[in-house]
């Protein structure tokens, strides 16, 4: 391994601490939560990595995660995994995704809304916000923003929120299956049925992205939402990845390693072939739904 990947490279489980954050700091919104035991939890495995890759000079891509471990925070919020990927010049894309995790994991855990669909759309929309402001502030930082992929594992639920063309992976019973939709040019092309995928994937404009955090003044995030199952795996990624690794790619080894493992390959994959993007990439195992 390089000097280069030991710096950027992290890993987490689910045997590590899981945030930094003070409690009643970060939910500092809610007055009063609804004492309740979760039906169900699933019981989890999971890592993450980032890495440079090989041309790039500083990293972009941002990973982060909360697991709430309070029953009246986990029936309400469950934990929440996350991966952006920066965009803008002058250093503004590595901003703009530290400044967007920041505020999604304390806009989420912190906001009073009735369900995870509302919260999270109150986080991004305080994100963005912020990410706007000060790109309209600083010349330099014009422009700046950040892809988002969030998963929310609540009870016997998966909500995911999509703003960009990093990506949510389902594999279940051996198949795999893209949760998310790039807002990219070109895979919004390919559902209009103006390109087909193979005039996508040799398209000069594949890496324009239609939405993002922080690039405008307002965001409209994609929801999804699809129940939870013993034995999936879920693979939230940059498109640092899923630019050098194909889909059956990311079933075979997703599907055959554990995440540690996975996690090692895929940054290993996408540098052996290229790597000139940022790569982040996280990969969660449900081993098991538990009734609480």
């Amino acid at each position: 391994m390089s000097e280069k990947e030991l710096v950027v490279t992290a890993e987490y489980s689910d045997e590590e601490p899981t945030a930094k954050f003070d409690r009643d700091e970060l939910v500092r919104g809610w007055h009063e939560y609804e004492q309740r035991t979760p039906k169900c939890k699933p019981q989890l495995r999971f890592s993450a990595r980032t890495d440079m890759g090989q041309v790039r000079e500083n990293n972009e891509d941002k990973f982060d995660f909360y697991e709430a471990e309070d029953p009246a925070i986990y029936a309400a919020r469950g934990s929440l995994y996350a991966v952006g990927d920066g965009i803008g010049g002058a250093q503004a894309g590595q901003i703009a995704s530290e400044m967007m995790m920041k505020a999604l994991i304390a806009g989420y855990y912190d906001s009073v809304a009735a369900d995870v669909t509302g919260a999270l759309l109150e986080a991004v929309s305080r994100a963005n916000d912020r990410i706007y402001h000060l790109a309209q502030m600083i010349p330099e930082r014009n422009g700046m923003g950040t892809t988002l992929t969030g998963l929310v594992l609540i009870e016997d639920r998966a909500v995911v929120i999509q703003v960009g063309d990093s990506r949510a992976y389902l594999i279940r019973d051996g198949a795999i299956r893209q949760v998310s939709y790039d807002h990219s040019w070109v895979e919004e092309n390919v559902r209009a049925g103006l390109m087909t995928q193979q005039e996508a994937e040799c398209s000069p404009y594949r890496n324009v992205i239609t939405r993002s955090v922080g690039a405008a003044a307002e965001v409209m995030p994609d929801f999804f939402e699809e129940s939870i199952q013993p034995g999936d795996t879920w693979v939230l990624c940059s498109d640092g990845l899923t630019g050098y690794v194909a889909d059956d790619e990311l079933l075979q080894v997703a599907g055959s390693y554990a995440p540690s493992e996975a996690t090692r390959q895929f940054i290993e994959l996408a540098n052996a072939r290229g790597g000139r993007d940022n790569i982040t990439v996280f990969v969660i195992s449900v081993r098991d739904v538990v009734s609480q």
